[in-house]
């Protein structure tokens, strides 16, 4: 009976710790963002990693995701003689919806693991308790520009993932139900409305900041050497997935009731 018990408060307090390491991480990252002592020249670099290297695999997950959205839409309203209003659909659920939250889980999986990674090494390698000894601080030095980078990718990601997965819907909305092109992108203009477009990319600014936050914690607690580099990656894709499906129903209710 007590094994079971000190399991729960076990993990009760790892929660605990979790959560509070990534609220004073929070903390101390808006005050050296405060401070407007940015490290632009590692901000870039991994704007860089963040945003440029993640184009292709947000190219390829918004065409398909659109191709096959438009497919399923259509064969479903087809039986219904509605296959004219494709378009609505595909447009609304990609802009609102897909184009956001795929975006961030594709990419978020990718840079958080990559940020955790990296972070980890140099903390069971002690190069963050010698950029402490060189009077510099490592929130400042290494998670703030990772922030800024996701903070700045991220919507510029989701803007082109929603290009490209509705102009995927188009395609297959003329190749398998015959709808014209015009007709597809008219429909596009109608039903998404300015206010659709932002509370997507908005949700992405807190998607990013997230990621980053969860990414660089993991990375700078890592302890035990190779092992704990895997460990700690793997947490850091993990959690910072769980926090964006968390985040997007959240953020969702809100933008609703705006």
């Amino acid at each position: 009976m007590k094994r079971p018990v000190a399991a729960v408060g076990a993990g009760a307090l790892g929660l605990a710790e979790a959560f509070g390491g990534l609220t004073q991480l929070t903390a101390r990252t808006f005050r050296v963002a405060l401070e407007r002592r940015i490290p632009w020249k590692e901000t870039l670099r991994a704007l860089d990693e963040v945003g440029t290297r993640s184009t292709s695999i947000v190219t390829l997950t918004a065409l398909f995701t659109g191709l096959v959205l438009a497919l399923q839409t259509g064969i479903g309203l087809q039986r219904f003689g509605s296959k004219q209003y494709v378009g609505y659909i595909v447009s609304l659920a990609i802009v609102r919806e897909l184009g956001p939250v795929l975006t961030a889980l594709i990419v978020g999986g990718r840079v958080a693991g990559g940020m955790a990674a990296e972070l980890g090494s140099m903390a069971v390698t002690e190069q963050l308790d010698a950029i402490r000894a060189m009077g510099a601080d490592p929130v400042r030095k290494l998670v703030l520009p990772r922030v800024l980078a996701c903070l700045l990718a991220f919507p510029m990601l989701t803007l082109l993932s929603d290009v490209l997965g509705i102009l995927g819907g188009m395609l297959i909305s003329s190749a398998q139900f015959k709808l014209p092109a015009w007709y597809f992108l008219q429909t596009v203009v109608l039903s998404v409305r300015p206010e659709d477009v932002i509370s997507g990319l908005a949700k992405t600014v807190f998607f990013g900041f997230a990621i980053a936050v969860v990414a660089c914690h993991e990375g700078l607690r890592t302890r035990g050497g190779t092992v704990g580099v895997g460990h700690a990656t793997t947490r850091a894709v993990v959690y910072s997935s769980v926090a964006v499906l968390v985040l997007n129903f959240f953020l969702t209710k809100l933008f609703i009731l705006l």
